[in-house]
């Protein structure tokens, strides 16, 4: 009886030495997690194609921005673990557009976004966020009216955005975003001023995240 006893006190001791380590080992992970996230996310852009009417045409007159899916690279640094600030990168992507549904040329735009984040449930593997920041869009190769429409070279607009980090392990996650960004620029046909053109896309995104 006394083995037995003696048996089963070594058990539960042996049991809580491991539970402690295992414990004081999640607890040092946590601590020493490092402030650096780096997520992957194929983007689906789909522009607002809002635009005022092309000046001496038709009121029904609009442009159109063609919709995209694209690739997006997000450095994240976290101050704390709810605060964060996120750096949306990818390269130059080619849009088509459109004149009352016809093509009427091209234009490739860069959008670095820069965002603020607050992450509600940072120890948890659900964690939602929201963000917002500004974005600066550079506007190159464009090819309007065979050469005769133009656009403005660059436009800085606000960006807001809510999504979540579905943690699968301690380093990665699944992720889900969802921005609006505004990007706007000026129409010139043969150097004049014709019409203004909201992109504004809504940009959804689904992509993993790994914590460094």
């Amino acid at each position: 009886m006394k083995k037995a006893v003696m048996i089963s006190a070594l058990s539960a001791a042996v049991l809580t030495l491991f539970a402690t380590a295992a414990n004081a080992e999640n607890a040092a992970a946590t601590a020493e997690a490092s402030p650096w996230m780096l997520r992957v996310r194929a983007v689906h852009l789909a522009p607002a194609d809002k635009s005022d009417p092309i000046a001496g045409a038709g009121v029904a007159d609009r442009l159109g921005v063609s919709e995209k899916t694209i690739p997006e690279v997000d450095i994240s640094y976290f101050f704390t673990p709810n605060i964060s600030a996120e750096l949306v990168l990818t390269y130059p992507q080619k849009h088509d557009v459109t004149l009352d549904g016809k093509r009427i040329g091209s234009f490739k735009h860069l959008p670095p976004t820069l965002l603020a984040q607050y992450h509600f449930l940072p120890e948890a593997q659900f964690n939602p966020y929201v963000g917002a920041g500004v974005n600066y869009t550079r506007i190159s190769s464009v090819n309007l009216l065979g050469g005769a429409g133009s656009l403005e070279n660059s436009s800085t607009g606000l960006a807001l955005q809510a999504g979540f980090d579905y943690k699968v392990d301690r380093h990665w996650s699944f992720n889900v975003d969802v921005k609006k960004v505004q990007i706007r620029s000026d129409v010139y046909i043969s150097g004049a001023k014709a019409s203004a053109v909201k992109v504004d896309p809504l940009m959804i995104g689904v992509g993993a995240g790994y914590r460094f």
